[in-house]
């Protein structure tokens, strides 16, 4: 088991997403004050590890303490509530109610698609969520099957739908993380606006419901494709097809959410309104006025008067929403349309003298700041360390490195300087006599001479020496004695072979005794006596 934090230990993994892995885990000790819900030591929850990339950007993580009491404050019935935010060293995560049942993903992929009239009330249920949020100021922007949990699935009660992953979306829409990318979301359940990188609103929410509503009554996206650049090319240029078994009051919905301006498309509220009366108004027991109300379906999909804006897509800035300023009570009106009025200039005759800026201070150990507590200037605490650990990080860079391109391997050496031609000898005269030597107001200076600038010098890589040339080989000199050592090959040679082997014989003959040889010959009497014995040998053959 893997501890998260102090209060938390991971169990085993229920899922894998995008941004992150859920696990089953349960609560060591209870939480904090910081915490939205403190639990009890053994209680089972469900723990969202963000992926490695989420938790080593600086971004991810400031957006993450930032939104920290707006995630904790979400709760709706329909949402799935999160707990405890997790930030230690490199992990990120967010501590939810475990809800035991399948996504509405997987049930589609098992079950198929849903009733009109089950599809309609589920829907329902999902923008009442949407609706929750969207008053909070918080915009999912990643509706889709996968992020809605069913609980009660079993068969034993009513399906009950619990939207998840509220504030995953902010998080990875990080600038270091999407800079490749054009939207955050997934490609079959993104908004046209997203897509091509407009401003964005909770009408981004409204979209992905319509496309959700058209899945749970066919079982597929209404836009699909073979990649996400033609799926994306779809959203922004194709309107959708309306099958047969989708009733015209639902189409009506379906539709309206599904239109290319944000502003056509309906709130959450008169969604969920709408959404109520269709399945009242197409089921098998609707009466005739439910059944005219649903016709007239059109007529509560109203546009949201004033929707959320999602920070950080409007075109005015890349950042956040700065916050209203507020002007000093009694503070004269400012026409924005007025002349700009100059100030007159500081310093003229007869004017005050500019104001002079004193250097600053710097302040007593232990003293109160001057005028009060005063608000940092400074970037935050954790925006100091995480940009430092980031510099960290990027000072140690490993790469290859082309031999070519080592300046230990190859360092540039000057360049020696030509050699100077030599100077030609100029004799120096015979003294002059001191008589007849000019006067000194007579003299001519001597015309200065112009200093020879040496050519300028270059800086070319060291080349390896120029191997030298090996000498000529001298031609042999025949020796003054012709003789060669013996077993070269040459007939003086084996000559001079054969008396050292006759010289050799005769010494062991002397050496070795008489009677060891058996014979009372001498060795040239016994040389003889062989050499008649071959030559009888051969006469005889």
């Amino acid at each position: 088991m893997r501890p998260v934090g102090s209060k938390y230990l991971l169990d085993e993994p229920l899922g894998r997403g995008a941004t992150g892995t859920v696990w089953r885990a349960h609560q060591r000790e209870t939480a904090g004050a910081e915490a939205a819900v403190a639990g009890e030591p053994g209680e089972t929850v469900a723990i969202k590890v963000l992926k490695e990339e989420l938790a080593n950007d600086a971004d991810v993580v400031m957006r993450f303490l930032r939104e920290r009491s707006v995630l904790l404050r979400l709760t709706h019935p329909n949402i799935v509530r999160t707990r405890d935010l997790v930030v230690e060293g490199d992990l990120l995560a967010l501590v939810m109610d475990l809800v035991d049942g399948p996504d509405l993903h997987r049930y589609l992929r098992d079950n198929g698609p849903l009733s009109p009239v089950a599809a309609s009330l589920l829907t329902a249920q999902i923008a009442d969520a949407l609706a929750a949020s969207h008053a909070d100021g918080v915009v999912h922007r990643d509706l889709k099957p996968a992020n809605v949990l069913l609980s009660g699935s079993d068969g034993d009660g009513e399906m009950h739908p619990m939207l998840t992953d509220f504030g995953i979306a902010r998080l990875a829409d990080s600038p270091g993380l999407t800079r490749t990318h054009e939207f955050v979301g997934t490609p079959a359940y993104v908004a046209p606006e997203s897509a091509e990188g407009r401003p964005q609103t909770s009408a981004v929410d409204i979209y992905g419901a319509g496309i959700l509503l058209y899945e749970l009554v066919t079982g597929r996206p209404p836009f699909a494709g073979s990649t996400a650049l033609e799926v994306l090319h779809r959203h922004l240029s194709e309107e959708p097809q309306r099958p047969g078994s989708v009733p015209e009051p639902l189409w009506t919905v379906i539709e309206r959410c599904l239109r290319k301006r944000p502003e056509e498309r309906p709130s959450a509220e008169n969604l969920a309104r709408a959404l109520r009366t269709v399945a009242a108004g197409v089921g098998a027991h609707a009466t005739p006025e439910q059944a005219e109300a649903a016709l007239g379906v059109a007529a509560l999909l109203a546009p949201d008067p004033s929707p959320a804006q999602v920070p950080g897509t409007d075109t005015g800035g890349s950042g956040d929403a700065e916050p209203t300023q507020v002007l000093p009570t009694g503070a004269a009106a400012v026409d924005p349309a007025a002349a700009t009025s100059v100030l007159p200039s500081t310093g003229a005759p007869g004017g005050p003298a500019p104001t002079r800026a004193m250097p600053p201070v710097p302040p007593m150990p232990g003293a109160p700041p001057v005028g009060g507590p005063q608000e940092p200037d400074g970037p935050h605490p954790w925006e100091s360390q995480m940009r430092a650990a980031r510099d960290r990080n990027d000072q140690t860079q490993v790469q290859y490195l082309d031999p070519s391109e080592d300046p230990l391997r190859r360092r540039p050496q000057r360049r020696p300087a030509p050699p100077q031609p030599p100077q030609p000898y100029h004799p120096q005269p015979a003294p002059v006599p001191y008589a007849q030597q000019q006067p000194p107001q007579q003299q001519r200076p001597p015309a200065p001479q112009r200093r020879q600038e040496p050519p300028p010098q270059r800086y070319e890589p060291e080349r390896p020496p120029a191997r030298e040339p090996r000498p000529p080989r001298e031609p042999r000199r025949r020796s003054a004695n012709p003789m060669r050592i013996p077993g070269l090959g040459c007939l003086k040679g084996c000559l001079f072979t054969l008396v050292i082997l006759f010289v050799a014989a005769w010494l062991i003959w002397q050496m070795i005794p008489q009677e060891w040889i058996g014979t009372t010959k001498g060795f040239f009497e016994q040389i003889g006596s062989i050499y008649h014995d071959v030559k009888h040998f051969i006469n005889g053959i």
